[in-house]
């Protein structure tokens, strides 16, 4: 079976591999679609801290089931999405009910090989029953299913004014759900032309690029909830500057490093800080519902197309053009 590897930065190659072996509990999943977001680019890059080359990218996932133990819930030729999160069950996290911080979590692309290949095995627990969703709607659970987690664990409602600072892939998923929540939602970036398509394509009529003016659009006193989906440091830290007096601030991305705030302005707001890590089967459950009854715009959010194949050289225009991609997906 093919498989697309990066062997080291900048070199991704198709692999012929065998295919895998299916442990009782597991399924075997036909991969249809990959959805490629800025976790695969870092890789590509030499950027992502927690990566041992080479490793199969792909953790956006649709596909098909091939095989299941008898008695499954699932039947063959389903069509699922792959909960990339393979979490321990043990761990104090999982106990609480939070797996998706597992103290123990194996990220599918990350941390083990992931589904940018024919054929992929994964515990049956980590299957999504797509059924009423196209295959391409399927490989975009995921990042929606972060934007999602984020905005129910800040709690944000229809009397907010909500912030989003960034307006990737991810930054447009909060948008889109706190703005299903009933939120007023102001994105701002610093790249003109994502928020010339959030506009014009995704219905955000509030978008503004970075710098002096948030404050005018809240009457000076900033805002209720303010959403960072940038994973910049310097980013992070200023955006505890638009949160508004005994607002949220919620860190939906992630960097490397020491994120300082300083200590009087983060006290004199009584700032609540969330971070957001992954998403639950709720989240999950919740963007399914959102696709089949029409309140996420999916074909809109779907900007490139691709066979899998093309990655190698593909990919090196995809991060070129990285202003107009929203959400590239590579077919096998």
């Amino acid at each position: 079976m093919k498989a697309v590897v990066c062997r080291e930065p900048n070199n991704i190659e198709i692999e012929e591999r065998p295919a895998p072996i299916v442990q009782p509990g597991e399924a075997l999943v036909r991969i249809r679609r990959v959805g490629l977001c800025g976790t695969d680019y870092h890789i590509f890059a030499g950027r992502h801290p927690f990566l041992v080359y080479p490793r199969v990218m792909g953790h956006e996932l649709g596909g098909e089931i091939a095989r299941t133990d008898p008695g499954s819930t699932f039947r063959i030729g389903q069509t699922v999405a792959i909960n990339p999160y393979l979490a321990c069950g043990t761990c104090i996290a999982c106990r609480k009910g939070k797996p998706n911080a597992c103290m123990n979590i194996s990220v599918l692309g990350v941390h083990a090989d992931g589904g940018m290949t024919e054929l992929i095995a994964v515990p049956e627990r980590a299957l999504i029953d797509a059924d009423g969703l196209t295959i391409d709607q399927a490989a975009m659970l995921e990042f929606l299913a972060i934007g999602a987690h984020a905005v129910a664990r800040s709690r944000v409602g229809a009397a907010d004014q909500a912030l989003v600072v960034g307006a990737g892939p991810i930054g447009i998923a909060v948008g889109l759900f706190a703005r299903l929540n009933g939120a007023q939602v102001t994105l701002v970036d610093t790249r003109a032309t994502r928020l010339a398509y959030a506009r014009d394509h995704l219905g955000f009529a509030d978008v503004v690029e970075a710098g002096p003016g948030l404050a005018s659009r809240t009457g000076g006193e900033m805002f209720d909830m303010v959403f960072d989906a940038t994973g910049s440091l310097t980013a992070m830290a200023q955006s505890l500057h638009h949160v508004a007096h005994g607002g949220t601030l919620v860190l939906v991305g992630v960097a490397p490093g020491d994120l300082v705030f300083p200590d009087p302005e983060f006290h004199k707001r009584e700032t609540t800080l969330i971070a957001s890590r992954n998403a639950l089967s709720a989240d999950f459950d919740r963007v399914k519902q959102a696709i089949r009854d029409g309140s996420i715009p999916t074909a809109a959010l779907h900007t490139h197309s691709l066979a899998v194949e093309e990655m190698p050289v593909r990919i090196l225009d995809l991060i070129a053009q990285a202003d107009h991609v929203l959400k590239a997906i590579a077919s096998f």
